[in-house]
């Protein structure tokens, strides 16, 4: 979606409903939808795989599959792009598991109408990109927590060089076994007590 408007790709294999759908988008001048129309789910994963589509709207059934198995089929290839269903049987029930299943929101061909089609379009669009950052940040604190955990519980350190033995058994110095395990960076120097024991010289 950018400001010229959205683009909708409608997956219908009935073209009157297809065309009613168009007509009613099009006659909404709140917003510019530009639709594309496929009619079956082969063209239709096709189309999205191409890119730049924000939305999907589908027919739950189509020639190749029926009811919420063209749901599941639909739903990975569409990834990040919303999925809103609609369907022609009056089933709450079945437009209930729809959204539970990953679709946005589900509308009955027989009750839409314009406004209520273009305002279901963009709230799936933002309902859709909240719910993609929110994965990402939970991906993000999960990969936070994991580094935490790298860095959790007993570390085998030797005694008299400080070398730390990894979980294969082979032994490191500390700060690479760090710096490998967090985002940490090291810079050298010398203690003062080091100091006076490398360079007594210059400390008398």
């Amino acid at each position: 979606m950018d400001g010229k408007g959205i683009t909708a790709l409608l997956i219908e294999d009935d073209d009157d409903d297809a065309l009613l759908i168009m007509e009613m988008v099009a006659d909404e001048k709140s917003f510019t939808i530009d639709i594309e129309h496929v009619t079956s789910l082969t063209a239709g994963i096709k189309r999205i795989k191409e890119g730049k589509i924000d939305i999907v709207l589908s027919d739950l059934g189509l020639p190749e599959s029926l009811g919420l198995g063209t749901l599941k089929t639909l739903l990975p290839e569409a990834g990040e792009v919303p999925v809103l269903v609609l369907t022609g049987l009056a089933d709450h029930d079945t437009g209930a598991l729809a959204v539970q299943g990953g679709a946005q929101d589900y509308l009955f061909k027989g009750q839409v109408t314009g406004s209520l089609l273009v305002r279901s379009i963009l709230y799936a669009i933002e309902r859709k990109k909240m719910e993609v950052e929110r994965e990402k940040l939970v991906r993000k604190l999960q990969e936070a927590l994991a580094k935490v955990k790298l860095l959790s519980g007993f570390l085998p350190i030797c005694c008299s060089c400080k070398k730390i033995r990894d979980d294969q058994g082979y032994w490191q110095q500390i700060e690479a076994y760090i710096s490998h395990h967090s985002e940490a960076e090291f810079s050298h120097g010398l203690c003062e007590e080091c100091s006076r024991k490398l360079y007594p010289d210059y400390y008398k």
